[in-house]
């Protein structure tokens, strides 16, 4: 769906400089269609992104509908 395509391109998207310079790790807690708890890690080294948890505590937990996550990134 358009929620793990967005993350599959964030992923895609993430280099060492971005994990440099940002040093966060957000979590979406996403309600409707694709929705749950999705992570950006952007603090451990070579970042990652995905469904689920972050690998360690998120620094930042943002919660939206699926469809606002989307437009946010589109």
């Amino acid at each position: 769906g358009p929620v793990a395509e967005t993350f599959r391109v964030i992923q895609g998207a993430m280099t060492e400089e971005n994990v440099r310079s940002t040093r966060g790790i957000f979590q979406f807690e996403l309600s409707g269609d694709g929705g749950g708890t999705w992570y950006i890690d952007l603090k451990t080294t070579g970042g990652s992104a995905g469904f689920g948890k972050p690998p360690v505590k998120a620094d930042v937990v943002l919660s939206m509908s699926s469809a606002d996550f989307v437009k946010m990134f589109t």
